[in-house]
């Protein structure tokens, strides 16, 4: 047993992994979080028989070597019973009827590529070129980006010949290949890269990183796949926490960490709040684990390097999520619906503010609906600043007209009445502020700009020592996958810090 004391900050899935992993290795690590059910981002619900996933619905590496997978092995727990989505999801352009669909089979891919999308084989090709290195790549666990002589042996390690074909790629975004390949007119096939990328980097293909681009559209065919879990996505919380516990660690539900304490450089220590009972007190630690936005951790830490403070003040705003959350009867559903549905309504209007929608729909017998039921969430990317500082009046009638524009959007493909809708919910920036301590109440990351990707993104390793931060604001970025690996990477580096 090493004896060091880590305090974890926040269970979401990169705290809890983190955390697990620690605890294997003897640490003795508690995991606070200010909610009163795990699991941040990646939680649920429940309402009159329904269970409803608050925000990630999909989860990839549950295939043999993906990140998951290896992580489970590592912990001792099962992996969680899973179907593969196929396809991964289904895009509605503006005033088209027949979706574009997104197989996970590579072959029947390329076949919808060529229908829906003539002569840009060349773009495809590039992808899967870039995707299979950076895969490569990635799974040899690269620590990105290096901040010390260690993180760079890691880094130099993770390299091969082949890694090098990706160098003149690094400073291009999805934009520039398109540019490049003389697809820049194709508006159709250039709206499709949009509306995905938002999904996965927060922002289109005008600024999102290429390489980056590449994994993240790629990564839902075959060998790989994105998979829908049984029961919920609070399975995947609930497989952690069984880790976490197994090994010796602690989880602390309804305590909120308000500030991390430093000393010369150091981190020392945490101040935590009991909401229950309304109590703050001092709790002292050798490392400390943020498993929160970057945004929260310059604002939670004491004598945080100016320089880091200014670069995180200069980032671009996160979006934040309007979501509606629908429990429906199974006839408000139309046959052969896919899993994950994308829909753009106005080529004119912006990617959010209801003009786009990603819906998710529960499967019959998954365990998110009574039997003959199901769950529709859809969600749209919103401005928060849109939801702050307004009177409750202001803030109730901007929130029942995204309900009543979302209604009509989903009525569109669904079947929705007073007769087939059972329960209606909604989620806006404050209700994720809320409930998931994120600032402003923002989802997904930092947005895989190519200034804050990669190599040039914020590292796991801070400029305080022993403080570390895992989650979407640091590679490889957002989704449950990514979060995953900070939190390995985390794990190794506290680790190699016992072992010098």
């Amino acid at each position: 047993m090493s004896g060091k004391k880590i305090v974890v900050i926040g269970a979401g899935i990169g705290g809890l992994t983190t955390g697990a992993l620690l605890a294997k290795k003897g640490y003795a690590v508690t995991v606070y979080d200010q909610a009163i059910v795990p699991g941040g981002c990646a939680s649920t619900f429940q309402r009159r028989g329904f269970t409803f996933d608050v925000g990630a619905t999909q989860v990839a590496g549950l295939e043999k070597g993906g990140i998951h997978h290896r992580l489970f092995s590592e912990l001792g727990v099962d992996i969680p019973k899973a179907t593969t989505c196929d396809p991964a999801c289904a895009v509605f352009l503006p005033q088209e009827k027949e979706p574009i669909m997104v197989w996970r089979n590579p072959h029947k891919w390329k076949e919808e590529r060529e229908k829906q999308f003539p002569n840009s084989e060349k773009f495809w090709s590039l992808f899967k070129l870039l995707f299979n290195i950076s895969w490569r790549f990635q799974s040899r666990d690269p620590v990105l980006p290096p901040r010390n002589f260690w993180d760079l042996t890691q880094l130099t390690k993770a390299l091969r010949p082949d890694t090098f074909i990706t160098a003149p790629f690094t400073l291009m975004t999805v934009a520039n290949a398109l540019n490049l390949l003389g697809l820049n007119n194709d508006h159709r096939l250039k709206t499709f890269l949009d509306l995905q990328l938002k999904l996965y980097s927060q922002v289109d293909t005008t600024q999102t990183a290429l390489l980056y681009a590449a994994t993240a559209l790629s990564v839902s065919q075959e060998p790989q796949g994105l998979y829908h879990l049984e029961g919920s996505m609070q399975v995947l919380c609930d497989r952690l926490v069984t880790a976490l516990e197994n090994h010796g660690g602690t989880l602390k539900m309804g305590y909120l960490v308000e500030k991390i304490h430093t000393d010369k450089g150091k981190v020392t220590g945490i101040t935590i709040k009991n909401k229950k009972k309304q109590q703050i007190f001092r709790e002292e630690a050798d490392q400390v684990v943020a498993n929160v936005t970057v945004n929260n951790i310059a604002k939670m830490t004491e004598n945080l390097p100016k320089g880091y403070g200014r670069r995180v003040e200069k980032l671009p705003p996160s979006s934040g999520a309007f979501v509606i959350y629908l429990g429906v009867d199974r006839s408000a559903i139309p046959a052969n619906c896919p899993p994950h549905l994308q829909f753009l309504y106005d080529y004119q209007g912006e990617i959010g503010e209801m003009n786009s929608l990603f819906v998710s729909v529960s499967k019959p017998n998954d365990g998110r609906a009574p039997e003959g039921k199901a769950t529709i969430i859809a969600s749209s990317f919103t401005d928060t600043s849109l939801w702050w500082e307004k009177t409750k009046i202001e803030y109730e009638q901007l929130k029942q007209e995204y309900t009543s524009r979302a209604i009509a959007r989903l009525g569109e493909y669904f079947n929705l009445n007073s007769d087939t809708i059972i329960h209606q919910e909604t989620a806006t920036p404050l209700t994720f502020a809320k409930y998931t301590a994120r600032e402003n109440g923002i989802v997904g990351g930092v947005g895989q700009r190519i200034e804050t990707f990669g190599p040039f993104g914020f590292a796991p390793r801070t400029p305080i020592e022993n403080l570390w931060l895992v989650g979407d604001s640091v590679h490889p970025g957002e989704g449950t996958a990514g979060v995953s690996y900070s939190a390995l990477t985390v794990a190794r580096q506290i680790e190699q810090l016992r072992l010098r």
